[in-house]
């Protein structure tokens, strides 16, 4: 049987950094694609990657812009994004997880811990894949339209663009009419366990689908001093 790597591209513009990271990903079984810039590697997306790696500060297009590309385009929308940067503030962080990112690492990270970071966010996508198969690909309710397959949202049938983890927050509390989820809940079903994020993150997320929603923004309550519900 015939076993398909991994396909990952790292997007940095220190050359030993992209050398180091190839190494190491290569040793582990995963196929490595190298870009220099944002630029550059939105021209290695053809076909999508598995996931990909990718530093803040960079010339021609920086990763912010790279990632909000990324997160916009129909066929790189889903695709699992880290951040690798030497930024330490909490207002980039932030950002960048508003922006869809699956993950925030801050330089310098062991080689082997940056492999255990990707391993885990390969299994996060591949299990919500397949938890997503499990339930109904549209939710309709109201004027709201959510397509789990094509990472679509449509309000009064005007398409409104969800970055990947607003879309999921949204599509998990949609399907769960009713249902309380505490912040705690929230965070370690769409980021995972082993990622560190801060409870703020997820009011930041829930404010963001609110402004989105407009006038069917009282969709989503707040349970006080719990966490979020969905109600029609």
């Amino acid at each position: 049987m015939t076993t398909v790597k991994k396909r990952i591209l790292v997007v940095d513009d220190e050359e030993d950094i992209v050398d180091l990271i190839r190494y190491n990903l290569t040793k582990e079984g995963f196929e490595v694609l190298p870009a220099r810039n944002g630029k550059e590697a939105l021209e290695k997306t053809t076909p999508p990657p598995d996931l990909v790696i990718l530093d803040l500060m960079m010339p021609v297009m920086d990763g912010f812009e790279t990632c909000r590309r990324l997160k916009s385009h129909p066929a790189t929308r889903t695709t699992p994004v880290v951040f690798l940067t030497a930024s330490a503030s909490e207002v980039d962080e932030v950002v960048g997880l508003e922006l869809g990112a699956d993950d925030y690492i801050q330089k310098p990270i062991s080689p082997r811990k940056l492999v255990a970071r990707v391993k885990a966010v390969l299994r996060r996508a591949g299990s919500a894949g397949a938890a997503g198969s499990d339930q109904h690909e549209t939710i309709t309710t109201g004027r709201l339209e959510i397509n789990r397959s094509t990472y679509t949202v449509k309000i009064g049938k005007k398409e409104v663009f969800f970055p990947k983890k607003e879309f999921e927050i949204l599509a998990l509390l949609a399907g769960h009419v009713g249902r309380v989820f505490t912040r705690e809940a929230l965070l370690n079903t769409i980021w995972g366990t082993d990622v560190v994020v801060i409870d703020r993150t997820v009011d930041v997320h829930i404010r963001k689908i609110r402004e989105k929603l407009g006038k069917d923004a009282d969709m989503i309550e707040t349970i006080k001093g719990v966490g979020y519900r969905f109600r029609v």
